[in-house]
């Protein structure tokens, strides 16, 4: 019976890290081995990276396409292009987010489900079919400036689409229920007695809110900052659909190298350094939330 027990602890234990090495190490560790590989005309269309030339098994690895990284600018403009958009959008997210989390968490119980139902609501519907929608809503003859010459308040469309506006909108109103969801759940979680003292001891509700309600927050705030601005960074849908010529994201060069360009090593390559910037907040926020799981 304790070599079953151990088994099966093992199989549960294994089976996420099989699942990780599968779907996350493996192609990552394909994409590496193409970025360091030289474009070449054909299928694939890259050289291979191990080569057998008769006198053994060799290796053409070459850091040319991080060398041109690091040369042009354009990837550079790019790469801060996405996280300015993305920081704009998680901080937005974060401004829009907290009120409306607070608001589910200190409903009635009865409403909560049915508010956290309306959150998630838009998971219901194809993700390209939403931002298409916008598509219809901004152009200038959409729906929101037709209401707003009707209304009086506009002589002549506003230009809301192909812009940053539109971008940022549609990576708020996209990643929002992201940020609501962790949220809420630290909210919920909060223990209202501590209210109940800090009111006692005479701090006024904002003051209460600052000093306790806040600070116990902060997970869910850097749990729902994560989820927001690491797959904003990447964005390559609402950028190309709702942002114009100038909208310059990594998103959008990546499609361009690989389908356009047809340079799938200068891909890739776009592709680890991204990896690895992303790699940096996820281990900062790892370190600022272990304090507090310890707590």
């Amino acid at each position: 019976m304790i070599g079953i027990g151990r088994w099966a602890r093992l199989v549960l234990i294994g089976l996420p890290f099989a699942w990780l090495g599968l779907f996350f190490l493996l192609p990552l560790a394909i994409i590496v081995k193409i970025s360091l590989a030289r474009s070449a005309i054909g299928i694939p269309p890259y050289t291979p990276l191990f080569f057998d030339d008769g006198s053994g098994l060799k290796i053409q690895a070459t850091l040319a396409n991080f060398a041109l990284l690091a040369s042009d600018d354009l990837y550079l403009r790019a790469y801060l292009g996405a996280l300015g958009n993305a920081a704009l959008a998680t901080a937005l997210c974060l401004a829009v987010g907290y009120p409306i989390a607070y608001a589910i968490a200190r409903s009635p119980g009865r409403w909560r489900l049915l508010l956290l139902f309306l959150v998630m609501l838009p998971f219901w519907t194809s993700f390209l079919i939403r931002v298409y929608a916008w598509l219809a809503i901004l152009k200038p003859n959409g729906l929101l400036n037709q209401l707003l010459i009707a209304a009086g308040l506009i002589a002549t469309p506003l230009p809301l689409l192909n812009n940053v506006f539109s971008v940022e909108l549609g990576l708020v109103y996209s990643y929002l229920p992201f940020m609501i969801l962790p949220l809420y759940g630290s909210l919920s979680a909060l223990d209202e007695s501590l209210l109940e003292a800090a009111a006692d001891l005479g701090a006024r509700p904002f003051r209460a809110f600052l000093g306790v309600t806040l600070p116990l927050s902060l997970p869910g705030i850097a749990a729902g900052s994560l989820i927001v601005l690491i797959p904003a960074i990447g964005e390559f849908v609402i950028p190309d659909l709702l942002g114009g010529a100038d909208t310059l994201m990594i998103g959008k060069v990546l499609w361009d190298e690989f389908f356009n360009n047809r340079d799938w090593p200068v891909a890739s390559a776009v592709a680890v350094v991204l990896v690895a910037a992303l790699a940096i907040p996820i281990l900062l926020a790892q370190k600022f939330l272990a304090p507090e799981r310890a707590a």
